[in-house]
């Protein structure tokens, strides 16, 4: 999905972007850019190309300046979030739940389409022998990684979804790894380094349709539905921005048409077919798990 879109700015500085001109009553220019970010799931490169098509987008619809700065993990997303040095940030569940509790104040705007019943898939080395299958249990004497601690489709999930069949989502031989995002881990399975992990489902359908997953990885399950990544806009945004904020980027997100080119680009990078609204109350199933795992406390 990611292919034939060309990065936007040179990879080592944040996007910024400024609409050609300012539409009426926007706070372009009044109150600073309005800085955006997300947890680092994926390829740097991708990352890039996927939130400067965003920062371009928005900054367009809204005549707001939009600037993106990446982060280094997912820790650092909730924690720039809550110090206010970013304003709205792309979240996992999880994650989102986290910035939510250490931000009084802060909003949920939008969803995908897809986040409202998202999945995650189990991977294995080829070398298993494994055939796809529902039962989890074998997985249980592989070598095993997870994504970062902190990913609800590539760890939080995963490890709910294996407890509830019995298998120890800490028991694996050696312990479990942490590769830290969807693509490292597909990296890792591939290389043996582990003979299985776990990873989002959007991921593992871009990557195979880009012909980009290797051969010595195969699916092996697909887990249960959950609510999953979703906007977050923090309140000192508002502070600055003005009271139309979260309405002007609820708006923008939900008006968001496959019918339209540009739209498409940002639409298929999410890989989406539109933005829906959502509700704090959808993660509370992720907060309930994340508090019994100590991921939240």
């Amino acid at each position: 999905m990611v292919a034939g879109l060309a990065a936007c700015t040179d990879r080592s500085s944040p996007v910024s972007s400024s609409p050609s001109s300012s539409r009426p009553g926007s706070s372009a220019g009044s109150g600073g850019p309005l800085t955006i970010g997300a947890i680092p799931d994926q390829d740097p490169e991708v990352l890039q190309r996927l939130y400067g098509t965003v920062a371009d987008s928005m900054a367009q619809a809204t005549g707001l300046e939009v600037t993106y700065r990446p982060v280094t993990d997912y820790g650092a997303a909730v924690s720039l979030f809550r110090t206010g040095d970013l304003d709205l940030v792309w979240f996992g569940g999880l994650t989102g739940v986290q910035a939510r509790r250490q931000t009084p104040g802060a909003r949920v705007v939008a969803q995908r389409d897809i986040d409202e019943n998202f999945h995650s898939v189990f991977v294995v080395n080829t070398g298993t022998g494994l055939p796809a299958s529902d039962d989890l249990t074998p997985l249980a004497g592989l070598r095993f990684t997870y994504g970062s601690q902190t990913s609800t489709s590539g760890s939080l999930m995963p490890a709910y979804f294996l407890s509830q069949q019995g298998v120890d989502p800490r028991g694996f031989p050696g312990g479990p790894g942490y590769s830290g995002s969807h693509d490292a881990t597909l990296q890792l399975v591939a290389s043996g380094s582990y003979q299985a992990g776990v990873l989002n489902e959007q991921v593992w359908t871009s990557r195979s349709e880009a012909g980009e997953v290797d051969p010595a990885v195969q699916l092996y399950a697909r887990t249960g539905a959950y609510h999953d990544y979703h906007w977050v806009l923090g309140p000192q945004a508002v502070d600055r921005l003005g009271e139309e904020l979260p309405r002007q980027l609820t708006d923008y997100f939900l008006g968001l048409s496959v019918e339209d080119p540009d739209d498409e680009a940002v639409l298929d990078l999410f890989g989406a077919e539109e933005f829906i609204a959502t509700e704090g109350s959808n993660y509370d199933q992720i907060e309930q798990i994340g508090e019994q795992l100590g991921l939240i406390t």
